[in-house]
């Protein structure tokens, strides 16, 4: 089936109202030029017009056709919807970027929705493509490859296309699908979007996006974090009944089109276009849940004592340690900590992050109507990406800042493989952001110059491993309970909440206590609605870079370039080929616990510190 780049689905989410300046300093914003300089400008009407038009000759080219190409006609075939695939993105990433700079202006969101149309109906008679790519014979496509070294360079995208064929419905009901998904899940994620940015939650007689408000949650005040999460609370149980109204619309649309496809399970469709095997996320999945009392349970009960707590409330999960040093990171510092921690493993790492920020690459400032959080959008191949941050100062937005360049410095490497190639399966994906982080926080726990100071980033760490390993494996978790009794009927707020409440108990641990309220934390995760099972892509991505990051430090001749090679192959390896010069395999069961051994000696560390 046709598709286009879509916005990276790691959302912790321009105007171009200022933002800059203020204790952070000269905080950079996004210069969207390189893609169009205007929304309505002769550029992207050009492309827009040939875009038509190409994609109308494409079908009377090929449709009914392909069984008839030799390996050069297939080459050619390739190369003009691999052409048409990167004019779509360009058009798609400029509206989808413009509209997460101020998801509330109207006019943006109506560029966006008007782009989002005009492209589905002008690539519906391309969804033959995939159809009759997928009827082909495996010895003809084997034999058609084999014949042409320049056409076999796309056997992954071929073979991951491939992989759905047992799942094809007929052309008709294909071409129905990609006209009806504009009013279908595109749909509802917009709304998800647009309500969640409109959103304000009163504290103290202010008025704060979600945001600013989820960022109270890490305040060295115990009574600000509280009124921050009563404040969400609040919030989301207001509109409650229409985040399950959406999360119940999407789970049963799911469900419709994973019975007419034959997929066995909620899970099998995001299994197969992350290439990866299911029997591999169960290992990952069960040794990180076997894991939670050595992990989560353990830090947490450490954390109640240092705060003086004998319970924890959800308000104290992520709070600042009491001799955390709470002063502000400003932008220049920031700046300066990630690229010298890139540089100190190779100079290349730092030198292909620096035009991030002198370029107009990232938008760094929280202003009204930005989209939440933080992501790295890779656009098209032949222009660059975009990271997207909040930046609020904290050392926690410096880990974000060298995670989200991580995944830029990875698609501009990958970008050479071309548009086909370029994107990385989601659990490969995080290879390089995760890794970003660890080198930034190696550097500066080396620079530590006390006991306190390397207790406090080490608990850091700690948190945020915790974070991305245990709380994403028990969101996907959730997320399997969600799927599987909205197959038995529809869901109430009610019977929502008893599912995440579920699994909340079980991932942190007995020394959490839950306030009212906290049953409806589901509803602002967008990873659910914009991607189902996303999730376990952090946990996956995690796991990996400890496993890797530990043959790095024991001194791997060569490891640099076996490295940025791993980045360089984009989409174009399976993850088996990508570890093996590392001497690293995923499927393996035992692969996991390496990963997770490396939090449980961070936790030893301290509780020695405590001895």
């Amino acid at each position: 089936m046709f598709t286009f780049p879509s916005l990276a689905p790691e959302i912790r989410f321009d105007a171009k109202n200022s933002g800059a300046g203020g204790e952070f300093g000269d905080l950079p914003e996004w210069n969207l030029d390189d893609l169009y300089p205007t929304a309505d400008g002769p550029e992207i009407t050009r492309d827009l017009g040939w875009l038509k038009g190409e994609c109308a000759a494409f079908a009377t080219d090929y449709e009914n056709k392909l069984a008839d190409l030799d390996a050069a006609g297939m080459l050619t075939c390739i190369q003009r919807y691999e052409r048409i695939q990167s004019i779509a993105g360009r058009i798609m990433s400029f509206a989808g970027l413009r509209y997460y700079q101020n998801t509330i202006d109207p006019d943006r969101a109506k560029f966006m929705a008007d782009m989002q149309g005009a492209i589905t109906d002008m690539s519906t008679p391309l969804v033959f493509f995939s159809l009759e790519m997928n009827r082909l014979e495996d010895a003809q496509l084997d034999g058609l490859l084999g014949a042409n070294p320049a056409l076999a360079r796309y056997r992954p995208v071929l073979d991951r296309m491939r992989a759905m064929k047992p799942h094809q419905l007929s052309d008709e009901l294909e071409k129905f699908l990609h006209d009806q998904s504009v009013v279908g899940a595109t749909a509802w994620n917009r709304l998800f979007d647009e309500t969640t940015a409109a959103m304000t939650f009163a504290v103290d007689g202010e008025d704060l996006n979600l945001e600013s408000t989820l960022n109270l949650l890490t305040d060295p005040d115990r009574a600000v974090r509280e009124k921050g999460a009563r404040a969400v609370a609040k919030g989301f149980a207001d509109d409650l009944p229409l985040f399950a109204r959406i999360t119940n619309t999407l789970a049963k649309e799911k469900e419709i089109e994973d019975r007419w496809r034959h997929l066995p399970t909620p899970q099998a469709g995001r299994h197969l276009a992350n290439h990866v095997e299911p029997e591999v996320v169960e290992a990952l999945r069960n040794a990180v849940v076997a894991a939670y009392p050595r992990l989560s349970h353990r830090y947490y009960a450490l954390k109640a004592k240092w705060l003086g707590l004998e319970k924890l409330q959800v308000w104290d999960r992520n709070a600042p340690l009491p001799q955390s040093d709470n002063r502000i990171v400003d932008w220049a510092t920031a700046r300066k900590t990630v690229l010298e921690a890139y540089g100190a493993f190779d100079p290349e790492m730092a030198h292909i992050a620096t035009p991030f920020f002198d370029k107009g690459w990232i938008d760094a400032a929280t202003k009204p109507g930005k989209a939440p959080g933080a992501f790295a959008h890779p656009t098209v191949t032949d222009v660059h990406p975009y990271v997207m941050l909040n930046y609020l100062g904290k050392p926690r937005d410096v880990m974000t800042l060298a995670h989200e360049l991580g995944h830029g410095v990875h698609q501009v490497l990958a970008a050479a493989q071309g548009e086909l190639l370029s994107s990385t399966p989601l659990t490969l994906a995080e290879t390089a952001s995760v890794f970003g982080e660890m080198l930034t926080f190696r550097k500066l726990l080396d620079e530590a110059l006390d006991k306190g100071t390397r207790k406090t980033l080490l608990a850091g760490k700690v948190e945020d491993m915790i974070n991305t390993v245990v709380r994403q494996i028990a969101f996907y978790d959730f997320e399997c309970k969600l799927h599987a009794a909205r197959a038995e009927g529809e869901l109430t707020p009610d019977q929502i909440n008893d599912l995440w409440m579920s699994i909340q108990a079980e991932s942190l641990g007995p020394v959490f206590e839950f306030m009212d309220g906290y049953e409806v934390f589901w509803a602002y995760i967008p990873h659910f609605i914009h991607s189902p099972f996303y999730v376990y892509a952090y946990a996956f991505g995690d796991g990996l870079v400890n496993a890797l990051y530990a043959v790095y430090q024991d001194g791997t001749p060569d490891f640099q370039a076996k490295y940025f090679d791993m980045l360089k192959a984009g989409g174009a390896k399976h993850h088996k080929e990508l570890l093996a010069p590392f001497g690293l395999d995923a499927s393996d069961p035992k692969f996991w616990d390496k990963g997770l051994s490396m939090i449980e000696s961070m936790i030893d560390e301290l509780e020695a510190m405590e001895s």
